[in-house]
């Protein structure tokens, strides 16, 4: 029987405006943030595609109640973030283009591929995940805490459940193509397709977004980009975008935590990997225990402050 709860949440976003800049001491982690919001619609839509053609071949009835538990809270996790995105959208209607392209991006690699390449596409990405999002989550007063509480916690609510789903895609290839030669060999094409989705929506962010209200080239998350204007300004004849600063998101975060992370990124693309060995961030743990105590996890900074 699965342990995963499918769980519905409301964030508001249509009550006031969402800003871009949602946390104004961290630009570059703000723009970052938007970046996942856009991918996570495109790739959610995948999955629930994804799962729905691969349930013929999901023989094991445990495994087709993981898989099904899995689709939901992705979907689950869809709706939240098209929310997001609307709100985004109403301020900078150009932006539809952006959601649109990515979008495309992946309805192309659902035309285009088999349903083991996308089987393995999920269980490689969703294998990053618990590494990377432990990270955010354990550095979350600097990352999430001073930004608007609305995006603060969708984004924390998102990491958590990614991290109480955190075998499920794996499970689910293992279930169907049991190969782990074949997740790695595909592995620098799921990436170099994922890098490309980010890219879409991190200039369609320099094009439809003024300077004054992202403050940063959006572009500059990428190394290859920020070392290619480096190179540019260096150059006679040769002028860099003028797209605004270029720091990145976890400038401020420690060398040997980002390493930490590094090393679970890699770890998790080798063969027998097992996500549920993995370290789990302290945060998630705490708030599927305030969430079973009934606390209003939409606003998890400031739900206190607003009923007392």
């Amino acid at each position: 029987m699965t342990e995963l709860h499918v769980r519905k949440m409301d964030f508001a976003f249509a009550d006031y405006d969402v800003p871009f800049l949602w946390n104004p001491q961290n630009p570059a982690f703000s723009s970052m943030a938007n970046a996942v919001s856009f991918l996570a619609i495109g790739f959610e839509k995948m999955i629930v595609q994804l799962i729905n053609q691969a349930k013929p071949q999901i023989t094991e009835p445990e495994v087709a109640e993981e898989a099904d538990a899995f689709m939901r809270q992705e979907g689950q996790h869809s709706t939240a973030h098209r929310q997001h995105v609307k709100g985004l959208i109403r301020r900078y209607p150009g932006l539809q283009q952006t959601l649109d392209a990515v979008i495309r991006e992946f309805d192309e690699l659902t035309a285009s591929t088999p349903v083991k390449y996308r089987l393995a596409y999920t269980a490689d990405l969703e294998a990053t995940f618990t590494p990377v999002f432990k990270l955010m989550l354990d550095n979350d007063s600097t990352l999430f805490a001073p930004g608007d509480d609305r995006v603060a916690s969708l984004f924390i609510w998102h990491f958590v459940e990614e991290v109480e789903h955190r075998s499920s895609a794996l499970i689910i290839f293992n279930s169907v193509v049991n190969s782990e030669l074949y997740r790695m060999r595909v592995a620098p094409s799921v990436f170099r397709h994922v890098l490309r989705v980010i890219r879409v929506a991190c200039a369609g962010f320099n094009e439809h977004v003024p300077l004054e209200d992202r403050q940063v080239d959006a572009l500059s998350m990428f190394a290859s980009y920020r070392n290619q204007q480096t190179l540019r300004r260096l150059l006679p004849g040769l002028r860099p975008a003028d797209n605004g600063t270029m720091p990145r998101a976890f400038d401020d975060l420690g060398l040997k935590e980002q390493l930490v992370a590094l090393g679970g990124i890699i770890r998790s693309q080798t063969p027998g990997h097992n996500p549920a060995h993995e370290k789990l961030p302290d945060l998630a743990g705490e708030w599927f225990r305030r969430y079973d105590e009934g606390y209003d996890v939409t606003r998890w900074y400031t739900a206190d402050s607003v009923s007392s």
